[in-house]
């Protein structure tokens, strides 16, 4: 048994850094936190594919882990430009929720599938906190451990997208429309905050 752990050691497995890397992403990409803006996604569009909206998550994380850095230095665009462009994303979606106008209109056949993708594997799962956040792990940890992560915290997101029935079921339609409201708040506050502590950067 000690000699079986030496070698998960040697090779750089462990458990703590695993533990860590997850709570990082975990409350980063806040799936939870999501749900309202989920929901309202799957009635704007009608239908959540949550096994492609986990798999096209899961191939941008770790193809940012891997080659984020070098593909935003080859087209010359920082991490920071990268910030706030996702947050005047994350500002509309935010206006929809609270005001409840539509922003985002996509009447072609692809919508429901490409909105798996955008807005919803990227920015909300796979934004720009999280592959910040991807940068900074790198910087400490083995890469197995954050790969690790990365692919809990996907799992997890899976279930939540797939539990997405049962937890309107269960909020109902008016616990759904406060949560919208509040939520909204939210995730205005948040694209603020990533705009003005990304923008002082840029200047």
């Amino acid at each position: 048994m000690q000699l079986s752990l030496s070698i998960f050691w040697f090779n750089g497995f462990s458990f703590k850094e695993i533990g860590v890397a997850s709570m990082v992403l975990f409350a980063v990409i806040d799936i939870v936190g999501n749900i309202p803006l989920i929901i309202a996604l799957k009635e704007k569009t009608g239908e959540i594919f949550p096994l492609r909206t986990a798999i096209a998550s899961l191939l941008i994380l770790v193809g940012f882990l891997y080659l984020g850095e070098s593909i935003l230095g080859v087209i010359g665009v920082g991490i920071n430009e990268f910030a706030v462009a996702g947050s005047f994303v994350l500002f509309f979606m935010a206006l929809e929720m609270i005001l409840g106008v539509e922003i985002f209109r996509d009447n072609s056949d692809s919508a429901t599938k490409v909105a798996s993708v955008v807005p919803l594997a990227f920015p909300m799962i796979a934004g720009a906190g999280t592959m910040t956040s991807l940068i900074s792990l790198r910087a400490e940890y083995e890469l197995i451990n954050i790969l690790i992560a990365i692919f809990l915290n996907i799992l997890v997101v899976w279930l939540v997208l797939k539990l997405t029935a049962t937890l309107e079921r269960f909020f109902g339609s008016v616990g759904i429309a406060v949560l919208k409201k509040v939520f909204g708040i939210i995730l205005l506050a948040i694209a603020i905050k990533l705009f003005s502590s990304n923008i002082r950067e840029l200047f």
